[in-house]
């Protein structure tokens, strides 16, 4: 037994006409509106209120934004005007500053040895030196 297994499934169904339902409902909203405009305000004030509503009933019905329908970049847009948002910062102390700018003086830079760690690394040293020259080697 065989299924037809649907191929384009991000692609809307065009129902009315060349519309989609989405399209057809942002259209149908805008024209509602322009034609309450109409009935309740004077011809001036609903040609000034009718441009933007028909402006953005066209921009949600066809407009894209980067490939995808403008209604998401609209719900993008208010979530992140009223969204929480959390700013961090971190108050560095200014002794810290001043310490960290001046130059560490040289006694600090340079280990310190004790006398029995010196020997031990004396001794050391010259057993190596000597193994080398019974070798052939040259002392390092």
């Amino acid at each position: 037994m065989q299924y037809q297994v649907p191929q384009f499934i991000e692609v809307e169904d065009k129902i009315f006409g060349p519309l989609t339902l989405k399209q057809f409902i942002y259209l149908a909203g805008g024209g509602g509106l322009l034609l309450l405009f109409f009935t309740l305000l004077p011809f001036y004030l609903t040609v000034i209120l009718g441009i933007p509503v028909i402006a953005f009933a066209l921009a949600l019905a066809f407009y894209q934004v980067n490939g995808r329908p403008f209604i998401v970049a609209l719900e993008h847009a208010i979530s992140y005007t009223l969204g929480n948002k959390l700013y961090l910062w971190k108050q560095r102390e200014q002794k810290a500053t001043q310490a960290a700018q001046a130059p560490a003086p040289l006694t600090q830079l340079v280990p310190r040895l004790s006398q029995s760690k010196l020997r031990d690394l004396s001794w050391s040293l010259n057993i190596k030196d000597q193994e080398n020259r019974s070798r052939g080697g040259l002392a390092i």
